[in-house]
């Protein structure tokens, strides 16, 4: 007997077999829990289409230089406060309780040495979904990516000696979660990318500290460290660094483009001199003595992409500002801000 099929037909069979589908997930017999695991079918045509999915989006997506060459530490204190518990870290167990998820999180001394550095990168910033992997809190910080991509490429290779290094090794509930990045002194360890916050007005780094845990102010490193912290924890660590010696000493020196950028601005590109409002007691941050480094990496980031069009960033004083500056003066300037001759 012959069955002849039809459009009719087979319209039915597909209404059928949803409807069936439907049916299966409605009833709650699949069983959902993450103990059960998954069948050794199901579990290698996930992690193939993913690594499929990374390869594919990644070749055309990541950024040709996805690794930072230094400023590890910044990216160090991040995964051992975010990421350590569930991937476990030099020297240290991943927690037994993150290892229960399905999948559990690979143990990047062997997992990082699978992926390229653009897939490495293309990963901590979108993340992968179904496996508890997240996307980068902050989608417009491809430097704070480019640090943990460098990172991670590291974790294969690294002792216990070296993580605690970069992590530091300090103690204090509050203080401790940022003298690990930031010193003991404030000075931020000598890292390029990180601040010198010792003798800088303390509202502002309190509104900083609320900025970055409210998210208005963006960072995936600093708002994880923030959001742990209760307002008179801020406080407290606001008068603690500005307290010490550090910022408000060095006198701006070097390019005299440079000063007449502080001093007097460029009228003719509507750029206001630097010193309208980082003068001494304007309310605004210090910038005397500053990290050079860190002064022209937050200028080129409020400058952004350029192709990029980013609504927060129209909204804001810096960003602005920042891309009325010279690319060429960028560096000069950050020199002179921080005391630097050349």
């Amino acid at each position: 007997m012959t069955i002849r099929i039809t459009w009719a037909r087979a319209v039915a069979a597909i209404v059928g077999l949803a409807a069936a589908g439907l049916l299966f997930a409605w009833s709650g017999v699949f069983n959902i829990a993450a103990s059960s695991g998954h069948w050794p079918i199901t579990d290698w045509f996930l992690h193939w289409t993913m690594r499929n999915s990374v390869r594919t989006h990644a070749a055309f997506s990541a950024p040709d230089d996805p690794t930072a060459r230094q400023e590890l530490v910044s990216a160090a204190g991040h995964f051992d406060a975010s990421c350590a518990v569930c991937h476990g870290a030099p020297g240290r167990r991943p927690s037994t309780v993150m290892q229960a998820a399905t999948p559990p999180a690979p143990d990047l001394a062997i997992n990082a040495r699978q992926w390229s550095d653009r897939q490495i990168f293309w990963i901590l910033q979108h993340g992968v979904k179904y496996t508890g992997m997240p996307a980068w809190a902050v989608q417009d910080r491809p430097d704070e990516v480019r640090r943990m991509t460098a990172f991670v490429r590291r974790l294969p290779g690294m002792t216990p000696a070296t993580y605690r290094q970069l992590t530091g090794d300090t103690a204090g509930p509050a203080l401790a979660s940022c003298t690990g990045c930031h010193g003991t002194d404030g000075r931020g360890r000598g890292q390029p990318d990180i601040p010198v916050l010792g003798g800088q007005h303390p509202a502002y780094l309190l509104a900083s500290l609320k900025g970055y845990a409210a998210g208005t102010r963006h960072s995936a490193v600093m708002g994880n460290a923030a959001a742990i912290l209760d307002e008179a924890e801020m406080r407290g660590l606001a008068r603690h660094f500005s307290a010490l010696p550090g910022l408000g000493t060095a006198v701006p020196t070097g390019d005299a483009a440079a000063r007449t950028i502080v001093e007097h601005g460029l009228p003719d590109r509507q750029l206001p001199a630097c010193a309208s409002c980082h003068a001494p007691g304007k309310g605004y941050p210090v910038l005397a003595g500053q990290r050079a480094t860190y002064i022209a990496q937050r200028l080129r980031q409020w400058r952004g992409e350029k192709e990029v069009v980013d609504a927060r960033k129209s909204q804001a004083t810096m960003p602005v500002i920042a891309r009325r500056i010279p690319e060429e003066m960028i560096d000069p300037l950050a020199r002179y801000l921080a005391g630097e001759a050349r």
